[in-house]
């Protein structure tokens, strides 16, 4: 299958060649591989194979082929989009936000499987084709929620890859039994181990790491672990899940989710930790929240720290905000980070892709600099979207809804809708 007249990352007009579920070939549009001027894996049938548009072949009609977009922070089992709009009823602090989602969940005009469905229904039509969600395990939810995100991972395996996070939101230590459903979550299916606020919200940081490594030893899993802890506080657990990730060699299997407060010390701080997170192969995920000191996105790039993009809850009862498009939430990231430059933008737009799928899949490269622009070489998995915009920074200014979705060579979404 060919997909005509794209360009890819915003440069010249090509074709891109799929064989199975990787792209093959990419041939600019006008240039025969005897001429000695097109990209790598060019074959000697290139220009009469893209003569013509043939009924197995995707039209670009000049669009911006990207990567698709991975999200790698998201509470699927926690949606509202499609309901009714509620007035946001939390109170401030994780404990006091968790008991308001506690005391609602269950109330939904629609059912949690339902709405957990849709959602990832919707975020694959806007192009995200792999998904990286939390569900929460906890002494009052049992496992229902997690059985409601496992059946979506099912309900879409053919169209997103999807990873599910035992999350125990609630903490482990507070209410009895915690750290034994998240267990169960485990064997349930789960695919990560999750973890909270070890300092905070279970005030006991050396048992909190005990469970979720231990855990994570035991069935051979990888780790992520929630920091909203602020400042100093928060590095010392950094600092403690850092020292776990060297001591049972889990370099690449452990992500810090959120770190607000990781970014606020001094610049010799700052580079200190990227340097240690760098070491240690522990990675980082961003919702681009605003408000809030930024990650300091070029710094950790040209380290080769793992940076991924995720849209947290999606109008839910923690916040009103969210709509299952991850265009949306890179230029969130690019504005709350005061970007301007096309690069940085762009960049943006490589952490929300390729960024991100490097956390899901650890074999894949990092990202090599705020100039990398990978996911569309040959041998490459063809995951990917086709995206109306004059340049990528545009189409992330504009986001419009022309778009082409492909997960694993196939087409799976076209125009907002699944195919």
């Amino acid at each position: 299958m060919w997909i005509r007249r794209c360009r890819p990352w915003g440069a010249a007009l090509s074709d891109v060649r799929l064989e199975r579920e990787l792209v093959a070939e990419v041939v600019p549009v006008g240039v025969d591989a005897a001429d000695g001027g097109s990209a790598a894996g060019v074959g000697t049938d290139a220009a009469r194979a893209r003569a013509d548009v043939g009924p197995d072949d995707v039209d670009g009609r000049g669009r911006l082929l990207l990567p698709a977009f991975a999200d790698v922070h998201v509470h699927l089992d926690s949606t509202r989009l499609g309901l009714p709009f509620r007035p946001h009823t939390g109170a401030p602090g994780v404990w006091a936000m968790m008991l308001n989602d506690r005391e609602h969940w269950r109330q939904a005009e629609e059912g949690i499987t339902e709405r957990v469905a849709r959602t990832l229904g919707m975020m694959v039509a806007r192009g995200t084709t792999r998904v990286r969600s939390f569900a929460q395990v906890d002494v009052d939810a049992g496992l229902e929620r997690l059985e409601a995100v496992l059946a979506a991972r099912e309900a879409f395996r053919d169209r997103a890859e999807v990873q599910v996070i035992a999350f125990p939101q609630a903490g482990l230590l507070r209410e009895e039994g915690s750290a034994r459903v998240l267990e169960d979550a485990l064997r349930a299916g789960a695919d990560v181990v999750g973890g909270i606020d070890p300092c905070s919200l279970d005030r006991d940081p050396v048992r909190h790491l005990d469970v979720v490594f231990g855990l994570a030893e035991r069935y051979g899993l990888p780790v992520d672990v929630h920091l909203h802890e602020p400042g100093e506080l928060g590095r010392f657990s950094a600092d403690l899940i850092l020292e776990r990730t060297h001591a049972l060699g889990m370099q690449g299997r452990v992500l810090i989710s959120h770190g607000y407060g990781l970014w606020d010390g001094t610049e010799s701080q700052t580079r200190a930790l990227v340097e240690r997170l760098a070491e240690a192969d522990v990675a980082t995920a961003t919702v681009a929240p605003g408000g809030r000191q930024n990650l300091p996105l070029q710094l950790l790039v040209e380290h080769g720290v793992r940076v991924g993009l995720g849209e947290d809850g999606q109008r839910d009862y923690w916040s009103p905000y969210g709509n299952a498009d991850m265009l949306d939430r890179t230029w969130q990231l690019a504005f709350t980070h005061g970007f301007r430059r096309d690069d940085l933008v762009e960049h943006c737009l490589a952490v929300a892709t390729r960024g991100g799928a490097s956390i899901m899949d650890a074999d894949l490269p990092r990202l090599a600099g705020v100039e990398d622009r990978p996911g569309l070489a040959v041998g490459d998995r063809a995951d990917l979207l086709l995206l109306d915009g004059e340049t990528p920074t545009a189409a992330v200014m504009d986001r419009l809804p022309d778009r082409t979705v492909l997960h694993r060579g196939r087409v799976v979404a076209e125009g907002l809708e699944l195919v």
